[in-house]
């Protein structure tokens, strides 16, 4: 039942945003140099998996991190942010801004990688830090959007973002997806940074 779910929400999804992607793939081609679409490295069921993105950063972004890692805003755990980060092209501060990034992990979703809701998937030097009572949630399937994805995200301290996504691996149910999913679309459109 909830795979069922997970694929008639993600087709629904992209028969809804599948007309802007070429508009969105033509603005990242014109504006900086490197593919429009990209693969990151991220965990779920245990599992190395790769999510699909539009490029929102400069080619080969990943292997800047360590020369701006003196600007990680993020000093309670291991999760990597710079508010302004400066690998962000001019068109990537716009698609991350609108979460207009994140529509390829629909295809994520239709494969099995990702569910629509889930524990937020994270990088795996990432999740080797969990504390022993949080480690379940790396055996959980990730989700597009989550308990701790509409509720603040990235913004969260460490072990808060954790322990809503221990919350919802304890007490999902299908009503509790569709209310993340409602408060996911609401997010959209009052405050594009909290997922």
């Amino acid at each position: 039942m909830r795979r069922l779910f997970d694929i008639t929400g993600a087709l629904v999804g992209l028969a809804i945003t599948f007309p802007f992607w070429p508009l969105i793939v033509l603005a990242i081609k014109i504006d900086s140099r490197g593919p429009a679409l990209v693969r990151l490295a991220r965990v779920s069921r245990g599992k190395l998996i790769y999510v699909y993105k539009f490029r929102s950063m400069v080619a080969c972004a990943h292997l800047l991190k360590n020369k701006f890692f003196n600007l990680n805003e993020r000093q309670d755990g291991p999760f990597f942010k710079i508010k302004q980060d400066p690998r962000l092209t001019r068109v990537g501060k716009i698609i991350r801004k609108f979460r207009l990034d994140e529509l390829p992990q629909f295809f994520n979703v239709l494969k099995g990688d990702l569910a629509l809701v889930g524990p937020r998937p994270h990088e795996p030097e990432e999740v080797i830090h969990y504390p022993d009572e949080y480690k379940h949630l790396i055996l959980a399937k990730a989700g597009l959007t989550g308990l701790s994805q509409v509720n603040g995200a990235s913004s969260l301290p460490f072990l808060s973002e954790l322990n809503l996504d221990h919350y919802y691996v304890k007490n999902r149910t299908l009503g509790m997806d569709i209310q993340i999913l409602k408060k996911t679309i609401g997010v959209f459109f009052t405050d594009s940074t909290a997922v």
